[in-house]
């Protein structure tokens, strides 16, 4: 029997998880919440951007899903502006019975460590409550950073060093809020936005570092974060806005875990909005890709290029994002009740999803 689902958002995740869920042999839509009047009414293949209708309305009525008790709801609402909102309605569908995959908060990918226990607290107890199961998980933090590292582990002698590395391109992502507000792009070099005030990296990034030292068994001594911005050189346009001259054009950061002097799990991002930017810093394979360095015996570097169907490498992240989260609602609604981990759950795997079409060139 089908899963039944719910897609809470349709935003640029969002829309993603929600074409999954219709096209999943194992999921049956059961519902879509949305956030404002425009979107309510819609129909949820007009939303996820199909040519039929699924004769399925969305709403903004969140009691009303809840009251219909799915097996599991797709959380892919944003979160970083929003903490506490976000984590008030994960506790509140998960004390209602629901398991859910989220793509935020990302701390709770792993928070142990990362965030004092009183803020995680009460999603483990709604959790116990409800007998249910919260995953949070996408790309980064996610899959780039998790299973493949921990994958290319288990075949070393020995390990001096593990860097994740995203490195991309920005222009191209549609997302006004992360890049100017959050981000910082854009921005005079006095001005500190959100993602880089002291600890905001490590509250956002720790949990990469965190986790895999669990599944190495590793005893950190500390984690510290590092960033730098590239100005512009001149005026150019990107994401449809002027960048200035000397304003952040290119932002490099890390998160790092530390045994004594020497960092061992690294996270780093090198973000650009032209490829011509801040060309001493590390280069992506392509116009962007995740990057896994594995320092030891044997030394391995593996770069993830990934586009989408669009030809755009930030189109295949926000899909993988999507399709993570999608992909694991059979494997976290049977798991036991509680916070889970990427640690904590079976591989996941496109089981259904070959569609046999004929590829094309």
């Amino acid at each position: 029997m089908a899963h039944r689902v719910v897609q809470w958002s349709t935003g640029h995740v969002g829309k993603w998880a929600l074409r999954g869920i219709i096209d999943h042999p194992e999921l049956e839509l059961a519902g879509v919440w949305v956030s404002s009047s425009v979107k309510e009414g819609r129909d949820a293949g007009e939303l996820a951007g199909l040519d039929r209708s699924l004769g399925i309305a969305a709403t903004t009525d969140a009691d009303q899903l809840i009251a219909t008790a799915p097996d599991c709801v797709v959380y892919t609402a944003m979160a970083d502006h929003r903490l506490n909102e976000a984590i008030d309605d994960l506790c509140r569908l998960l004390r209602a019975g629901i398991n859910v995959v989220a793509s935020g908060p990302v701390f709770l990918s792993y928070p142990d460590g990362t965030v004092p226990p009183e803020v995680v607290e009460p999603v483990r107890q709604a959790a116990a409550e409800g007998g249910s199961s919260l995953w949070v998980n996408g790309i980064d933090p996610g899959w780039a950073n998790d299973w493949l590292p921990l994958l290319l582990s288990g075949t070393c002698q020995r390990i001096d060093q593990i860097r994740c590395s995203e490195i991309t391109d920005y222009s191209t992502y549609d997302n006004p809020l992360v890049l100017f507000d959050i981000m910082g792009f854009g921005s005079a070099p006095g001005h500190t936005p959100l993602l880089l005030q002291p600890g905001v990296l490590t509250l956002a990034w720790g949990s990469v570092v965190r986790q895999l030292a669990a599944a190495l068994d590793v005893e950190l001594d500390a984690v510290v974060e590092h960033h730098e911005r590239f100005p512009a050189p001149q005026s150019f346009t990107a994401a449809g806005r002027t960048i200035d001259e000397g304003t952040m054009a290119a932002l490099r950061f890390t998160v790092s875990g530390m045994v004594g002097d020497r960092p061992v799990l690294v996270l780093e991002h090198v973000t650009r909005l032209s490829a011509d930017h801040a060309p001493d810093w590390p280069q992506p394979a392509g116009t962007g890709c995740y990057r896994v360095e594995v320092t030891g015996e044997p030394n391995y570097v593996l770069d993830l290029r990934l586009t989408g169907g669009d030809g755009d490498h930030n189109t295949a992240g926000v899909a993988s994002t999507a399709m993570r989260l999608v992909n694991a609602v059979p494997a976290v609604v049977a798991a036991p009740a509680g916070l889970l981990t990427a640690l904590d759950l079976p591989l996941t795997t496109g089981r259904g999803l070959v569609s046999g079409r004929p590829l094309v060139s």
